[in-house]
């Protein structure tokens, strides 16, 4: 057999302990078939060479919690997310709405919660540059919406709607509506407002991303949000050829539609699974237990330090997320809970536990997402539950949403224990990462700078935040490539770089064990990825 791809010239990482290093690795039939000199003996005339020049070959990333179509919609309306003020965002959805005379909507996504004190948006500030029309711009954590009067009229919220179930609307001292809508018992009337992309746009949404993420270096993601009506648009850019990654979705189930969702759901799996192929797979369904910190509705064990009186919201009570969970998990699905707070923590898995009991054991590795508290009585639970922890390291900073929202949220103590990405490491817990993108950057090499140092782009603080949190190289990028493979059932096809396994690999210009700082490996840009043999960046 000769070898199609011959990689050779640096180090060739296989994120294999038994074989962590060699120095060559030949690719055939969109597998390895060989390392070090029996991958060289295998070169022909017709073998492409590929030479490192020093640098190193690994095994491909994973996200296992991100939003490819929801991000790449978002990428369509007013540039919003890179603006340091509120003045730079009137300043941009004024310009947006000039040059779209005839969208009936202004919207945008990633506004930083930290722009307005206590992120509390007020309508009259879009007011000023928009007054005709509805405008929606959605915080870079998807749990809160900035309006405008007109928003809200069309949405008919008035001073006199009460809060809905799992929503809050933020009012005036007077009663008035502020213009700044939690969670999405609130947000969805006005989601309901921006009109609904074709497919074409969607597709081509989609296929954008997808290459993005895999000039990243991705060539796996777990749609962490997918609505029933987002299967055709992944099946029409797998049709046509315009995936550079391979994905599997997780259905959105509500607590007052999930009854009637369970067969949808299982419809849609099995037309996946007849039109997906190796590209798009459904197997998974997901919750949101809580919401965030930095809004007030991440469900906490204690009072938040700043308002007493709220533990924030729990969008299930404990008796109907197990009893869903369960349901799903006897259908065969793969559960997925998103869960900030510690109260919404222990939910996710009293009702991974609810599943365990009512079903039988098995192989399911549920997973929860985010982790932001963990109490430390619920440790251990993972580990014995068999649950996948997935982490946003990228978050573990003391960045400006930590500093000024999320710390004077909680207080001190519960501060110094946020993001127990070692801890649970330590306690034999499964481990992967994500980057809930567009939520943050998508770029995992950053977050595996980050899992590492745990300090902000600027180096603060110079031991790390919680260093007793902090990971090393090795973990770090296990946890973002063999880690999230285990979560999605395909530790055996990808994720390390073995004779039998998907040459889905990365090229990176220096050899990260090689830096003499972590600072500069969240700098790298991959040079070069493959999925299954074939180069798509």
């Amino acid at each position: 057999m000769d070898a199609e791809l011959l990689v050779v010239g640096g180090t060739v990482h296989t994120g294999d302990p038994d074989l962590p290093v060699t120095d060559a690795l030949a690719v055939s039939g969109g597998r390895v078939v060989a390392l070090g000199e029996r991958a060289r003996a295998l070169r022909a005339s017709g073998t492409e060479v590929i030479d490192l020049g020093g640098g190193a070959l690994l095994p491909s990333f994973g996200d296992g919690h991100v939003h490819p179509l929801l991000g790449g919609l978002g990428l369509r309306g007013a540039a919003i997310r890179d603006c340091g003020s509120v003045e730079e965002v009137l300043h941009e959805v004024r310009r947006w709405a000039d040059e779209n005379p005839g969208a009936e909507c202004v919207f945008g996504d990633g506004v930083s919660p930290t722009l307005a004190p206590g992120g509390r948006f007020e309508a009259r500030w879009l007011d000023s540059v928009v007054p005709d029309r509805p405008v929606v711009l959605r915080t870079m954590d998807h749990h809160t919406a900035w309006v405008n009067s007109a928003a809200l009229r069309r949405a008919g919220l008035t001073r006199d709607t009460p809060d809905p179930a799992g929503g809050e609307i933020v009012r005036t001292a007077d009663g008035e509506l502020l213009g700044t809508l939690r969670e999405w018992g609130a947000i969805d009337p006005v989601l309901a407002l921006v009109p609904e992309a074709t497919l074409d746009v969607r597709v081509d949404a989609l296929a954008s991303v997808s290459r993005m993420l895999a000039a990243a270096g991705i060539t796996w993601v777990q749609d962490a949000w997918t609505e029933l009506d987002d299967v055709d648009v992944w099946l029409t850019a797998a049709d046509r050829g315009l995936l550079a990654t391979r994905a599997n979705l997780a259905f959105r189930a509500t607590p007052e539609g999930w009854e009637a969702d369970r067969d949808a759901f299982a419809v849609a799996r099995k037309r996946v699974g007849e039109r997906g192929g190796d590209t798009v797979k459904a197997g998974t369904v997901k919750f949101f237990a809580d919401g965030v910190i930095e809004a007030g509705t991440a469900a906490l064990l204690a009072p938040y330090t700043d308002c007493p009186h709220s533990h924030g919201i729990s969008n299930w009570t404990t008796d109907e997320l197990c009893r869903a969970a369960a349901e799903v998990d006897r259908l065969g699905f793969q559960i997925h809970i998103h869960a900030i707070g510690d109260a919404g923590v222990r939910m996710a898995l009293d009702a991974i536990e609810c599943a365990d009991r009512c079903n039988g054991p098995r192989d399911r590795r549920a997973t929860i997402a985010h982790l932001q508290l963990v109490d430390g009585d619920d440790l251990d639970r993972f580990t014995s539950l068999g649950v996948v922890a997935n982490f946003q390291p990228l978050w573990a900073q003391l960045d400006a949403l930590m500093t000024e929202l999320t710390i004077p949220r909680i207080g001190a103590e519960r501060s110094a224990q946020q993001y127990r990405i070692g801890t649970l490491s330590e306690r034999g817990a499964r481990v992967a990462f994500g980057s809930d993108w567009p939520i943050t950057a998508y770029e995992p090499i950053r977050g595996i700078a980050t899992a590492i140092h745990r300090q902000t782009p600027s180096g603060i603080p110079s031991e790390g935040w919680l260093p007793r949190e902090r990971v090393g190289l090795e973990r770090a990028l296990a946890a973002y490539s063999a880690g999230v493979a285990y979560q999605g059932f395909e530790e055996d096809l990808w994720g390390r770089l073995l004779p039998g396994m998907r040459a889905d690999m990365i090229q990176l210009p220096v050899d990260p064990y090689r830096l003499s700082s972590t600072q500069a490996l969240g700098e790298l840009a991959v040079t070069r990825t493959w999925l299954g043999g074939k180069r798509v960046h």
